[in-house]
Parts: structure tokens; sequence; C-alpha cells
């Protein structure tokens, strides 16, 4: 079986990178002073046939970018469903659960709550007994898959005794998915966290081995996140970068399409719009292409906070700068980093820039959808109703999806039905 993507591609400058390149992770000509490039993948054009594996890596396997590069690396198709079964078994002896399709139900107490016919209604895809209990671990288990099959295939820079350090910035459900991760193979790993992290969040990472750097921002740091400045200079120094934004590692936005790819098999044409909740993005931007390579196009909206929402002022920005699509080239011109200090109860998508914003604001305007600011009322009422009345055991952040349908509500038809992630079990 040879796989459908067939190299990467720069949304901003369009320099290229081939598929069976090992460590792909940057454009080209990103350096350390210009993150303003980011690779997406490409891809032939085929018919959407997945096959009925469990597990969401074999079932997909075939348009994920992984595979390409395994076989384009002279891995046979036994041994890259090896390298995918092998490595799932160690995670879940880490984590308690391997990969498996997380479900896709109508939930039919939120359905009544907000008012929708017996045809519409909220259909929950619930990733909260994934893998580290979020969505997270979906983007970096193709960064280490892509990894192993570079080591498989005799490729990479080093020996499985002489690994160089992973490193990730997060507070929360990317640091957990990603030490869950690393701890599976046994690969270091350092954590770079702001001094406000939880203890519960902290002691989770101690118990999985990782090392944690607490980033305070310093007197001397541009604007933008002190964890993520601290991180792409640990990568600089040679660290392997493991986290979720496609700015630092194009390859998180491969795993993430898997949930997407759920999405389109389960409810496929049928689904009106889908409420994704952004941070970095990259969610939201794997959602949305990978709806787009099975041909199925639900209206995409993009929720963020009043506290923080700079990937609203971006599509503004993009419109009023030549369009909302292919707005990459004009990274400066619609992207920066929010200027007030990020605060919201979601605190969990407060990141000072929407880094893959470019992927969202396409999906957004093949669709004709859009992004949703909401408030911090928006929010709670999400929390109490998805808690409480969907019975789902979700984070603030989590339910923040669900919070941009209330804020659209007054606009939705009561026979439209709507897709929302829920994602982030709880961890009070």
């Amino acid at each position: 079986m040879t796989g459908v993507v067939t190299g990467l591609v720069c949304a901003v400058c369009g320099a290229r990178e081939s598929i069976a390149t090992p460590l792909s992770w940057l454009c080209p000509n990103a350096s350390l002073s210009d993150r303003h490039h980011v690779l997406h993948f490409e891809s032939s054009v085929e018919p959407f046939r997945p096959t009925d594996e469990a597990n969401p890596y074999l079932a997909f396997r075939r348009y994920l970018a992984v595979d390409s590069l395994g076989g384009s690396l002279g891995l046979s198709d036994a041994q890259r469903v090896a390298i995918i079964r092998s490595t799932d078994e160690a995670v879940s002896r880490v984590a308690g659960t391997g990969f498996l399709r997380t479900p896709l139900t109508r939930s039919d107490e939120l359905s009544e709550a907000l008012g929708f016919s017996a045809t519409g209604g909220i259909w929950v895809k619930d990733e909260t007994a994934n893998v580290g209990g979020s969505h997270k671990a979906r983007h970096i288990f193709t960064e280490l898959l892509h990894l192993l099959m570079v080591e498989a295939a005799g490729r990479a820079p080093w020996t499985p005794t002489t690994r160089p350090s992973l490193a990730i910035a997060s507070c929360g459900n990317a640091a957990i998915a990603a030490s869950t991760l690393a701890a599976a193979v046994s690969w270091p790993i350092s954590v770079h966290v702001p001094p406000t992290a939880s203890v519960a969040v902290l002691e989770t990472l101690k118990a999985l081995g990782a090392t944690i750097v607490v980033c305070p921002r310093r007197d001397t740091d541009p604007a933008g996140d002190p964890c993520v400045l601290r991180f792409r200079e640990a990568v600089a120094a040679g660290a392997i970068p493991f986290g979720v934004q496609g700015t630092e590692n194009a390859w998180c936005l491969d795993g993430g399409r898997t949930i997407g790819w759920e999405i389109s098999e389960e409810l496929g044409h049928f689904a009106d719009r889908i409420f994704v909740q952004v941070g970095g993005g990259a969610l939201a931007a794997c959602v949305g292409s990978s709806m787009r390579i099975a041909g199925v196009h639900p209206k995409l909206h993009a929720v963020q906070t009043e506290g923080c929402a700079p990937l609203e002022r971006a599509w503004k920005n993009a419109i009023a700068t030549g369009g909302a699509r292919n707005a990459g080239p004009r990274w400066t011109e619609c992207m920066w980093p929010w200027e007030e200090t990020p605060s919201s109860f979601a605190d969990g998508i407060l990141d000072d820039e929407t880094y893959d914003w470019i992927s969202v604001l396409d999906a957004m305007a093949d669709t004709g959808g859009s992004p949703v600011v909401v408030s911090e009322d928006h929010l709670h009422r999400a929390y109490d109703l998805v808690r409480n009345v969907g019975g789902f055991n979700s984070c603030a952040t989590g339910i923040s999806g669900f919070a941009g349908v209330l804020a659209m509500r007054e606009s939705i038809s009561d026979d439209e039905r709507i897709v929302v992630i829920v994602s982030g079990v709880s961890r009070l």
C-alpha cells in the first residue's frame, strides 16, 4: 500500500520539502528569529476509503503523512504496521489505554436543553477517554511515529541509547500527552511550563518522568509566551520539538486529522456545522484539512474567548487585506501576539498567538464558517450544561466549542446538526 501524501509546502513562502526528508519539522526558511512559516502536507486526490481498524492510525494509514514517510524511507507495509502496533501497545501500558476511535453520539439531553428538533441537535465527539485525557496525544503520536520510522530506516543522527531530549511548551493536556508518549518509549522529555501551572498537572508530569522547566517572563523577552520562547531555545540547542504547534513541528498536523476523519465517516455529509475550540489552532487546522480530504464540508466555527482572541482579529485583517484564504504571505498584517494579559475560565486556550491560523482561516473560508468569540458567561453556562446535563467529565477548556454554540444559537436553525468536540478530562 502506497500513501497519498506527496510532500510538504510552506503556506507562507512556498518552500518545499520531500516527503522522504527525515526530521522535516520546519520550513527551510524558518529561523529562531522568524517563525512566520509553517509546512502543510500535499496529497494526491483519491477516494476516501478508510479501513475498519479500531486503531485510527491503522484505519486511516493510507492518508497519513507519517505512513508515506515510512514508505519513502524504504520501510515495508509490514514494518510500518508493526511500528504503529508496537508503539500503541507501549502507550497502553503507560496510559491504561491505547489509541482507539472515540465516540461521536447525539446528546439528546443537550439537544433538548438548547431547543433543537428531533432531526437536528448536538453530536458530541468525546475525547476525554483518549490517551492522556484529551485530543492532544492524537497530534503528538505522529511526531513519535516519525521519529521511530526514521530510526527504523537507519536515518536518525542518533541511536536509541543517545536520543536527544524531546521538548514541549505546555501547562496542561498537551504536556501530559507528550510526557505519556515519551514515557512509553523511554525517551527523555523537558516540559516548559509557566509559574502558574497547576499542582495536579505538575505532579502528573513528575510521575511520568518529565523534566519540568518553569518559565517566568523576563524583562528582556519579546512579545509572546515565555514558555514557547524557552522551548525554542531548547530546540535550537538540539532538543526535538514534540508539541502541538505546526509552526514548531509540522507533523502534529498529521495525526490530529484522524479526529476529523472519524467524524466524516460517522456523520459526514449530514453535519451542518462543527464548533472547535482554538488556542494554538492545531485541532481546528486538522479538522478542516481532514474534512477537505474526505470531501465533507460542514461550516467550521473556530471558538476563542474574549480574554484572548487573536484569530478573530486575523480573520478580519485577512479579509481587509486580500481575503481570508491563502493569507499566509500576509502573516505580519494578520496575526501577532495578543497584547493584553490573556485571561479566561477556559485557561487552556489562552495562547498569545494562534500559531496554526492559516489553515483555520482556509477551512472557515472554504466552508462558509466563521470565528466565534465567547463571553465568560457562555463558558460557565457551557461548563454547567456539558457536565451536569450532558454528563461529560470535561474541564473548562474542553467545553469551549459548545460555548460557541451557545453564542450563536439564535442564528442556528432548530433542524441543523451540530458537532462539538469535548476534550480535556477534568482533573479536579
